[in-house]
């Protein structure tokens, strides 16, 4: 699957979409190159990464846009791209929009928290009026240039102001023109079972590993009703703790040889990001022999 074949297209094909989440070109690149047919960039992954802090709102419209910029070149499979709440009104979500499908995004998901916003399964998110969120979705509809650019709604409203508002407001949105729905944060299989049943759109599935919302399976949230997974930040927590072990073993023992078989060599860390190509381009451009 190419970027060139819209993300529409993959939604349309029998069962559900599995996109990783990625922080970065290199993590992008590896979750291309392991089969999947999408990624998903995530605002947590990329506060960590580019700030070092976690995910409490502060990353801005210009770090985030940077970031979507360098994957989407990266890659050539289609790249959905958290937004946040758009990095403020409905005007900053016209121009969000306008950005991120720009750079190669091929679709955006956008909250219904107030700014600052915070991390989907902590407590303590305030949400905007529903009537200010639908007019954001208005917006983003406004603003895409093709219709093959999905605007994704996310309701960040269960955890604080129970199910049935995160229901009602997903029905609203729905109505709004979003083409994919995100409820945040379910916290039972029941609830997830009950989503799907009130939203006829394609819904989205948050898989958080030790968050509040069950940890399924692909097949099992298929079965749920749902079209589209994210696993936003389990490379994330998996590089972060291969990185801890490997800093331990070094500061013991001041050597990386116990473990060499831990790591890729030096040469198969080139070749997962065509080496032998660039080098093939210089030779050829500068008239160099190889």
């Amino acid at each position: 699957m190419s970027r060139d074949e819209p993300l529409r297209k993959l939604l349309k094909r029998k069962g559900i979409l599995v996109a990783p989440g990625c922080y970065d070109a290199l993590t992008a690149k590896l979750i291309e190159k392991a089969g999947f047919d999408a990624l998903y960039m995530t605002g947590a992954g990329v506060s960590m990464s580019t700030l070092g802090i976690a995910d409490v709102g502060l990353t801005t419209f210009s770090e985030m846009l940077l970031r979507a910029s360098q994957i989407a070149q990266a890659v050539n499979i289609p790249l959905i791209a958290d937004a946040d709440t758009g990095y403020g009104n409905a005007l900053n979500v016209y121009r969000t929009v306008k950005e991120y499908e720009r750079v190669g995004v091929s679709a955006i998901q956008l909250e219904d928290q107030e700014i600052p916003k915070k991390c989907g399964h902590e407590i303590g998110r305030r949400l905007v009026p529903v009537e200010e969120m639908k007019g954001k979705i208005h917006a983003a509809l406004d603003a895409r240039r093709s219709s093959q650019f999905l605007i994704i709604a996310r309701t960040d409203a269960r955890t604080g102001y129970g199910l049935e508002e995160a229901i009602s407001r997903a029905k609203a949105y729905e109505e709004a023109g979003a083409d994919i729905i995100f409820v945040e944060s379910p916290q039972t299989i029941e609830e997830m079972r009950e989503i799907n049943r009130a939203v006829t759109l394609p819904t989205l599935a948050n898989m958080v590993e030790g968050g509040r919302t069950p940890l399924l399976s692909a097949k099992e949230l298929e079965d749920l009703g749902y079209k589209v997974v994210i696993f936003p930040n389990a490379l994330t927590r998996v590089m972060a703790k291969a990185a801890i072990d490997l800093l331990q073993e070094l500061k013991a023992k001041g050597t990386t040889r116990e473990i060499l078989n831990r790591m890729l060599s030096h040469r198969e860390l080139f070749d997962l990001f065509e080496f032998d190509r660039w080098v093939d381009l210089e030779a050829k451009y500068l008239k160099r022999p190889v």
